[in-house]
């Protein structure tokens, strides 16, 4: 039985063993964090000198080098938004400088993990600088991205992201939907803001109108790109374009000298000849018709619908 000096004495002992592990406990803290804080101290500054560097090497717009380094970063630190967001940025930045398509869309690709990771880190889209490339990051995946580029793009011009190419990224990516009123009101914001708009939005608006079937306001812009661009292939394009819409109408002879500009100001053109066949074909002349396709096929022996007009 345990009498009460002997209770006494263990509640001491015990007392005291608490204080005493209770005292190398604190001094076990202490140590562990007098310790820690150099070590904390040299990653934050390790940390800090990283993004010094990578936002050193941005300003020499050596994109390459920034893509490496930071995703060297993210194998250690994957969800750092900085490192998620510089990476996603420069991965833009190199696709949209490589010449074979595949090459785009792998760094296109890298672009947009990064910045959708980025985006998770958020708990709203506060950030416009990245939904901003994210939206044209997904405009060069193709028209069945349209609707993830208009969101995105939306959402940074909703944040008030300031970005002068907006509108038409916009432009294009609700036409590639199918939303061509849409598209004609953001490649108008686009057109009222550039003082010389380029053949691109020219030509984009064009078209939009013309899925609209508004022909008059699509001729317009297509004359506008006619008489204002230093580009040749622009404006046998436009052409094209206007001498469709002289047919659509019963415009025959307007087509016609459409047809005719283009081979006056670019040379011969099998593609040209081949319509000025399909026009006579319409007008019922079948002779000047077959006449104009053996020309076109003459030209361009792999003109398929050339070769399909004759039986070839």
């Amino acid at each position: 039985m345990i009498n009460g000096k002997n209770s006494s004495g263990y509640g001491k002992h015990a007392y005291k063993h608490r204080k005493k592990g209770s005292f190398f406990l604190v001094i076990s803290l202490v140590l562990i964090f007098a310790v820690s804080i150099p070590v904390i101290s040299r990653l934050k500054k390790t940390i800090s000198n990283e993004k010094r560097e990578l936002l050193r090497v941005w300003s020499t717009e050596d994109y390459s080098q920034v893509f490496e380094i930071s995703k060297n970063a993210l194998s250690a630190r994957p969800m750092d938004y900085f490192l998620l967001t510089i990476n996603g940025f420069s991965a833009y930045q190199l696709g949209i400088s490589q010449i074979n398509k595949h090459n785009t869309l792998v760094y296109i690709n890298e672009c947009i993990t990064s910045l959708r990771k980025a985006l998770m880190l958020k708990e709203s889209y506060d950030d416009g600088r990245v939904c901003y490339v994210l939206g044209k990051a997904y405009s060069y995946k193709g028209d069945e991205y349209a609707e993830l580029a208009i969101k995105y793009l939306e959402t940074a011009k909703g944040l008030l992201y300031d970005a002068q190419d907006i509108p038409e990224y916009l432009g294009i990516a609700y036409a590639a939907s199918g939303e061509y009123r849409g598209s004609v009101e953001a490649f108008s914001q686009a057109f009222v803001s550039e003082r010389q708009p380029s053949d691109t939005l020219l030509l984009s608006i064009a078209r939009s109108y013309i899925s609209m079937e508004e022909y008059s306001m699509a001729k317009s812009y297509l004359q506008r790109c006619v008489d204002s661009s230093p580009d040749s292939k622009s404006v046998v394009f436009a052409r094209f374009l206007l001498a469709d819409i002289f047919k659509l109408s019963g415009d025959y002879d307007g087509a016609e000298s459409q047809y005719t500009a283009i081979m006056n100001e670019a040379g011969e053109n099998a593609e040209v000849h081949f319509q000025l066949g399909e026009l006579h074909n319409l007008r019922g002349d079948a002779t000047k018709a077959r006449s104009e396709w053996r020309i076109a096929y003459r030209q361009d022996p792999s003109h398929a619908k050339a070769k399909a007009r004759l039986n070839i």
